[in-house]
């Protein structure tokens, strides 16, 4: 399999469809350059449709979806160079439920409340599609995948809760915590990618754009577009 660029051209471009600043913090420390495309899709509706679905799964439809639809911008707009858009979506997983953004302070202090000194599974989907030159988003090569990572919480009591619920971290983090902020002192162990449970694990995204025949080492220290 030959892999992108071809004949010494441009690094392949990627662009993250996500407005997590997680995600972006992550692909920064990569060396990866990149812009972001919010996708706007509906996740309830995504959830709605796929009921069946265990957190895992809705973890990769999620991230599919997304993908899908700031792949279909990206390619409208016209690219110029190979272009990979990435779609990640993360889902907690306690008691085998699925547990997305707890969005209102008391659901996240619920959430809490039942997850303290537990454990968990953090399901991070990550969706690549390549765009090239040409073509429209339709039929597009991709590659999906899903990473989960284990998670144990410290015993946390009530006053600790509702103070790191009032710092507003939780509120847009799948299952109402972060372990790259306030919450790391919440966390007692990480079982797995740490990256994947911030939402977007590098080593898997380097090898869906092998599976793409993208060297993901030509995009360091490129400058092929505004992070």
């Amino acid at each position: 399999m030959s892999t992108l660029p071809h004949g010494g051209g441009a690094p392949a471009a990627l662009v993250l469809g996500s407005a997590s600043p997680g995600r972006a913090q992550i692909l920064r420390r990569a060396l990866l350059p990149f812009r972001t495309v919010v996708s706007r899709v509906d996740e309830e509706a995504v959830g709605a449709a796929s009921p069946g679905a265990t957190p895992a799964e809705l973890a990769r439809l999620l991230a599919e979806a997304k993908a899908e639809a700031v792949a279909g911008v990206v390619a409208a707009e016209g690219v110029d160079r190979p272009t990979l858009v990435l779609g990640c979506d993360s889902v907690f997983e306690l008691d085998g439920q699925a547990l997305g953004k707890p969005w209102e302070p008391e659901t996240a202090i619920a959430r809490w409340r039942a997850q303290s000194g537990r454990s968990g599974t953090l399901h991070t989907g990550q969706h690549v599609i390549l765009l090239t030159p040409g073509t429209d988003a339709a039929g597009a090569p991709a590659s999906g995948a899903t990473v989960s990572a284990g998670v144990a919480f410290t015993d946390v009591d009530e006053a600790t809760i509702r103070a790191y619920v009032a710092t507003g971290e939780p509120l847009q983090c799948a299952g109402g915590f972060t372990i790259d902020g306030a919450g790391a002192a919440l966390v007692e162990s990480v079982e797995g990618d740490p990256n994947a449970v911030i939402g977007l694990s590098v080593s898997t995204l380097r090898r869906q754009c092998s599976v793409l025949g993208v060297d993901l080492s030509a995009l360091w220290g490129s400058s092929n577009c505004d992070a």
